[in-house]
């Protein structure tokens, strides 16, 4: 089929990457066979300045104008200036983003590329969250050279729990058990002492812990693993191992691991501001 007249052109305008937008044109396009239809991707649009040298360009080739911009000022100043030039524009989010808000009773962010910023922060998570099953209890010490935050401590002092909590908040953690009998691992020492938190229990509560511990593994309680006299030497022996690193070290004791972590976030924000 013949057609006659210039090629339609469709700017995609957006204050993200205009792939929605872009989409949508195609899609649109496709509806019209054997017409072929030009299509211009304008993305990270943000200010006034910006759209009116699109609307410029726009205006010499009588564009219709497609547009995702979540900012309220931006699209009522695309709408007026573009009809003030005779230009045709298709609002994409607008409509939708205004009947959520009346559906809700909520006003919206208008938060620019927001589903991206979300994207990243969920695969993040889960990145952390596979490095946490990983390197933890010192499975692997190289993780330590990747990690965010590496914790080191004896046995049952919630390493694990509050690796997996960080990960969670995207914070790649390995943990390593600080054994008497086990030499630590040379990478220990040869990342920064900021980014290792030492955890620590009170002895008595330790020996609480690794009882029960063991009466779930259906060990008798006398076991040296849950010995008093054994728990702290082994806290003797960690503390060595904490001042000689010169890491800080966290008291655990009574914490619940959100606690624990808040404290964690704390020191590591600190270290980076001071770094």
């Amino acid at each position: 089929m013949d057609v006659t007249g210039p090629m339609p052109v469709l700017y995609v305008i957006s204050d993200a990457l205009g792939e929605t937008a872009e989409f949508v044109g195609r899609a649109a396009a496709a509806q019209f066979v054997g017409i072929k239809t030009r299509i211009r991707r304008v993305p990270y649009v943000r200010d006034e300045a910006h759209l009116e040298e699109i609307l410029e360009e726009a205006v010499a080739e009588q564009a219709i104008l497609v547009y995702t911009l979540v900012l309220k000022g931006l699209r009522d100043y695309l709408e007026r200036r573009a009809a003030e030039r005779g230009l045709k524009t298709v609002d994409i989010l607008g409509p939708v983003i205004e009947a959520l808000s009346k559906q809700t009773g909520m006003e919206p962010t208008h938060t620019p590329n927001i589903i991206h910023r979300l994207d990243e922060q969920y695969f993040r998570k889960v990145e952390a969250i596979e490095f946490a099953v990983k390197y933890d209890d010192g499975k692997d010490p190289r993780g330590v050279l990747y990690a965010d935050v590496v914790l080191i401590g004896v046995s049952r002092t919630s390493k694990t729990p509050l690796s997996m909590y960080l990960a969670h908040k995207g914070l790649k953690a390995a943990n390593i058990p600080l054994v008497p009998e086990v030499i630590p691992p040379d990478e220990l020492y040869a990342i920064s002492p900021r980014k290792i938190i030492g955890l620590t229990l009170r002895p008595e509560l330790l020996n609480q812990i690794r009882t029960e511990r063991l009466k779930t593994l259906g060990l008798g309680a006398s076991a040296d693993y849950a010995n008093l006299e054994r728990i702290m030497q082994e806290l003797e022996y960690a503390r060595g191992i904490m001042k000689r690193i010169g890491c800080p070290v966290v008291d655990a004791t009574g914490k619940a691991v959100e606690e624990t972590a808040s404290i964690v976030l704390e020191i590591l924000f600190k270290g980076e501001r001071n770094g």
